[in-house]
């Protein structure tokens, strides 16, 4: 596992500067102008906001592909990111957003709500298809609100800055943004890494982690409270962005001991690498604006959410024969 975190962070190392560099301007110290205030004020805190979010996106999927035992979970696909989504919104719609502090509290109370409402519906001990059908229904419900919000907004400002919003993006953010989104996501994956002991006694079962010492209840407060945290502060702060957490664990998993506890930093580590080089790749790509950080990476997800799927089938299929 540290030999895979090295491994990670020297990737980091070598796409930090690239990303410093890239953009639609190539910073040239010789030739572009204020280009000490372009890479301090513009592409700093951008590239570190982008690890933050990646990292805290990559570690909540992690935990909860161990808590629910789906390969296929993802903050996302279970109604926690639309549900920070729609307490955003709510901010939006009610003219809350310009304070510093009220967007992304009502992004992680939102967060937080939804995951609540997932673990009430289905339970800790819910098989896949019912934790995938109750955030599924989250989901649709946050968006169904979402686009009344959209709908109903008070001006064509309001509507137009939230449907920009639910794009997900890193345009223009400063280190307003970072200050905001660093201490959380940090507590989030503190979270996370505070619940590793249960996750991998849920390896052995329900009953069996039982009689090692697991509590529900605990096990159910430290997820709530993780997710609700590194989702709501990304959300916060970028938007919705998808598929980060289903994917790196994916990546990571087969260069670990595949237990939960092993997953979560290297997730934390990949996820903050994958949506820094996504980062970097939108603002370099030659299209007429800047193709935003959220459509580029569900472009990419789409696939491989797909890609999983049929590997799944074609091992049912084989298990039956």
């Amino acid at each position: 596992m540290k030999r895979v975190n090295l491994v990670v962070l020297a990737l980091l190392a070598l796409a930090v500067p690239l990303s410093l560099l890239a953009g639609r301007v190539w910073l040239d110290f010789g030739a572009t102008p204020n280009a000490m205030v372009i890479l301090a004020e513009l592409r700093l805190p951008r590239a570190i906001l982008a690890i933050i979010v990646g990292a805290g996106l990559g570690a909540a999927g992690a935990a909860m592909q161990g808590y629910l035992r789906n390969p296929l979970a993802d903050p996302g696909l279970f109604g926690i990111a639309p549900g920070a989504a729609l307490g955003a919104v709510a901010s939006f719609w009610f003219g809350y957003s310009a304070s510093a502090w009220l967007l992304p509290a009502f992004a992680l109370t939102g967060a937080a709500g939804a995951m609540a409402l997932l673990a009430l519906i289905a339970g800790h001990t819910g098989g896949i298809a019912l934790f995938t059908l109750a955030g599924m229904m989250i989901a649709s419900v946050a968006g169904a609100l979402m686009s009344l919000a959209i709908s109903f907004a008070p001006n064509a400002f309001s509507m137009s800055e939230i449907v920009t919003w639910l794009m997900g993006a890193l345009t223009d953010r400063s280190w307003r943004e970072v200050y905001l989104a660093a201490p959380l996501t940090l507590a989030g994956i503190m979270c996370f890494w505070l619940a590793r002991r249960d996750l991998d006694a849920l390896i052995l079962g329900d009953a069996a982690a039982r009689s090692m010492g697991m509590r529900p209840g605990v096990l159910q407060v430290w997820l709530i409270a993780g997710v609700g945290l590194t989702v709501g502060s990304g959300v916060a702060v970028a938007g919705i962005i998808g598929f980060v957490g289903l994917i790196v664990p994916h990546l990571t998993r087969p260069f670990t001991d595949r237990r939960p506890s092993s997953l979560i930093v290297p997730s934390a580590l990949a996820g903050a690498l994958l949506v820094l080089v996504a980062d970097s790749a939108v603002r370099i790509l030659p299209t007429v604006t800047e193709l935003r950080l959220g459509i580029a990476l569900s472009l990419i997800g789409a696939p491989f959410f797909l890609w999983l799927l049929l590997r799944m089938r074609r091992g049912y299929s084989g298990g039956l024969l």
